[in-house]
């Protein structure tokens, strides 16, 4: 097969919209559902045997899959520039050396929100008009990655050296506790660095909440950019921009 026709095969299985493409986008994520769960336990089971094996193998597939989508891209020069790139290209670089890189394996969660930014998973509540719902999810998973990658930066910096602070478990706490500002107080972490670390801490996990609330309790609005003035957000009958009057054409989905 040339490379020019294995291009256009991936573009179409990672671009399309047949059934073939859909199915294969579902199977993707499937996998990256997968291969988030082995990073959400790895802390748990990092001394076992089978830990190194799953690792190495699930570099493979990250590998094979950057690669894939490298030679789908239009734009190769575009695609490199994007930041889900990158956070995969770094979580690579974890999975190949896991002893090297052992501090900074917390990031590999950032690959829930590069999910989160897959098209395959929206389109089936953009057809139901349920885009609130979409909003809404997309906060959660905000919040969730920052409590996971959060989390693996108290368990890596302070465990062991903390008192009350010894498992992945206890760096949860600690979190969402901190996020939360319920502040406890049987966990503190030491010194000026400790301190910084609970301030940022409250600050992201405030913001991340207020986003939540809003996406929640908001009206409803659709997405749809205005072509005079690139307003996106607009009431789901509108018929003129509300900023700056031009007519709109918003595609209405309903069967």
């Amino acid at each position: 097969m040339s490379i020019q026709r294995l291009q256009q095969t991936l573009r179409s299985l990672y671009h399309g919209r047949s059934t073939t493409a859909l199915r294969f986008q579902w199977a993707v994520v499937v996998i990256d559902l997968a291969i988030i769960g082995f990073f959400l336990l790895a802390p748990i089971i990092s001394d076992k045997p089978v830990y190194f094996w799953l690792d190495y193998t699930i570099a493979l597939v990250v590998a094979a899959d950057l690669v894939a989508r490298a030679l789908a891209a239009e734009d190769i020069r575009k695609w490199v520039r994007q930041l889900d790139v990158w956070i995969d290209l770094l979580v690579l670089a974890t999975l190949l050396a896991p002893l090297w890189l052992a501090n900074l394996s917390f990031l590999r969660a950032l690959r829930l929100w590069t999910l989160s930014r897959t098209d395959v998973v929206w389109r089936p509540l953009r057809k139901r008009g349920l885009e609130s719902w979409e909003n809404a999810t997309r906060a959660i998973i905000r919040l969730v990655t920052f409590l996971f990658v959060f989390t693996g930066f108290v368990y890596t910096t302070f465990a062991g050296r903390t008192e009350g602070l010894t498992t992945y478990v206890d760096a949860l706490y600690f979190t969402v506790a901190t996020v939360t500002t319920t502040g406890f107080g049987d966990i503190t972490l030491p010194g000026p660095w400790g301190k910084l670390t609970s301030v940022v801490a409250m600050i992201a996990g405030i913001s991340l909440f207020v986003q939540l609330a809003q996406a929640i309790f908001r009206p409803r609005k659709v997405s749809f950019r205005c072509p005079q003035c690139a307003l996106m957000r607009h009431e789901p009958d509108a018929v003129f921009c509300k900023a700056c009057g031009h007519p709109l054409k918003i595609p209405n989905e309903e069967p």
